[in-house]
């Protein structure tokens, strides 16, 4: 019974980190497009500044989420493993995290209220 929530613990880890990293992926791919798009446009003499301020946040709003995802994964992969050192590594990882997501956030907010 162990090793069989063991593997399933260790497929879920795989899935939501797997799932982290694909809208990872996705933000990345839809931000460059609309980057590139907005690049073209300032060739023909358009101001692009506030676009650019809204595809950067954009792209924010991904990373924040795709965090949500990675700890979660972080989470499982310590209940898996739970040493010490797993354990150490996950808070680590986890007030890093915490912190680029406070800011993140607070960045989104101030832009959002700017709009």
């Amino acid at each position: 019974m162990e090793v069989n929530l063991k593997v399933i613990f260790e497929y879920l880890y795989i899935v939501i980190g797997s799932i982290g990293v694909a809208i990872i992926m996705w933000g990345v791919v839809l931000t460059v497009f609309r980057l590139l798009k907005l690049e073209f446009s300032r060739f023909k003499h358009k101001s692009i500044y506030r676009e650019r301020e809204s595809v950067r946040h954009q792209f924010a709003s991904y990373l924040l989420l795709a965090l949500e995802f990675l700890i979660a994964a972080d989470i499982i992969a310590t209940v898996i493993h739970p040493t010490f050192e797993e354990i150490a590594i996950l808070a680590s990882i986890v007030v890093i995290r915490t912190v680029i997501s406070y800011f993140l956030e607070k960045e989104i907010e101030k832009f959002n209220a700017n709009e």
